[in-house]
């Protein structure tokens, strides 16, 4: 089970670190990934980390994806937010070569103006 936290309420400009732990998992086994569906949307990529590092477009140069094996968790460090960044985060995890099937609660960001 897949746990996301971290997220909250920031202005515009602002940074937040998403935090991304599990049970029963050992996530460096894994492709891990963070995503998010904002109001009305479909849900889209943000960012991934497996044998390689990859970003959405719209968060590259922003957003850095990180594992801290030691602690069996995998990071989201927001920076420069933006109001269009207001979603909800979901980190998902992948075994090699297949889809990302576990997923994580989710766990809401607000970016104000």
């Amino acid at each position: 089970q897949l746990q996301a936290s971290g997220g909250g309420l920031v202005q515009a400009g602002g940074s937040l670190r998403l935090s991304c732990a599990a049970s029963g998992r050992t996530l460096s086994s894994y492709t891990m990934g963070w995503f998010r569906q904002a109001p009305g949307k479909e849900r889209e990529f943000g960012a991934a980390t497996g044998g390689y590092t990859y970003y959405a477009d719209s968060v590259k140069g922003r957003f850095t994806i990180s594992r801290d094996n030691a602690k069996n968790t995998v990071n989201l460090q927001m920076n420069s937010l933006r109001p269009e960044d207001t979603a909800v985060y979901y980190c998902a995890a992948a075994k090699a070569g297949k889809t990302f099937d576990y997923w994580g609660q989710g766990t809401q960001v607000t970016v104000s103006s």
